[in-house]
């Protein structure tokens, strides 16, 4: 699942993305309000974890944004105690959850748990190539019935390009993808995990293609 957090305090956004990351999730990280209103209407979300109080843009007026052009990503909001009217009315205006902070991790990770199922998201979602499946839900590559190991940060890598096979991924995206937006990464690090990655899949007939100086292709060969 790809999730979008939103939050200023850098720390409390990190932590998030680090717990949400070790558990197989994509997370990204955006701490101003305007950037994040641009990236979610260009790049979407599976779920949004949205502070009210940021820089630019409130959470609220980010709430508003996506649901005025029908984005219906679920959104949790997070508020300070004494935001009560604001968590009234960001529940009206659509949210779907809110937690006052501080919160325990485990709260956060039971919310999205719960949302899923309310939301009936396609979480559990297999995606197949040649013979290779992924089990988005089981975070699990089996090939022919017999399970791959590939590594967390390899099915990212994966999960990304299958996202958008068929078309080029900029190599700044996928690294926005496999570490996070805001990570302090250059773009070349992601450069072994395609390699290992690609070296897993050319027995399988899927190649991963490299446009020079435009980013990545996922493709079968036939």
């Amino acid at each position: 699942m790809r999730i979008v957090i939103v939050e200023d305090n850098e720390p409390l956004a990190n932590a998030i993305a680090y717990r949400l990351r070790d558990r197989g999730h994509a997370a990204d990280v955006l701490t101003d309000g305007d950037e994040a209103d641009t990236y979610l209407e260009q790049e979407g979300a599976d779920l949004i974890v949205l502070d009210i109080n940021l820089p630019g843009r409130s959470g609220l007026e980010i709430l508003q944004s996506l649901r005025s052009r029908g984005d219906g990503a679920p959104v949790i909001l997070l508020t300070a105690r004494s935001e009560t009217s604001d968590r009234v009315l960001g529940l009206d205006m659509g949210a779907d959850d809110y937690l006052v902070k501080p919160f325990e991790m485990d709260e956060l990770e039971a919310r999205i748990r719960a949302l899923s199922r309310r939301k009936d998201l396609d979480y559990g979602a297999r995606e197949t190539i040649g013979g290779l499946e992924f089990d988005r839900s089981a975070r699990q590559v089996t090939v022919h019935g017999e399970v791959m190991d590939v590594p967390r940060r390899e099915l990212a890598v994966l999960e990304c390009l299958l996202e958008r096979r068929g078309r080029i991924v900029p190599k700044s995206q996928l690294t926005d993808y496999v570490y996070g937006i805001g990570a302090d990464i250059e773009d070349s690090a992601v450069e072994p995990h395609v390699s290992r990655l690609r070296k897993r899949l050319q027995d399988l007939g899927i190649r991963i293609k490299t446009a020079r100086g435009l980013g990545y292709l996922l493709e079968v060969q036939k």
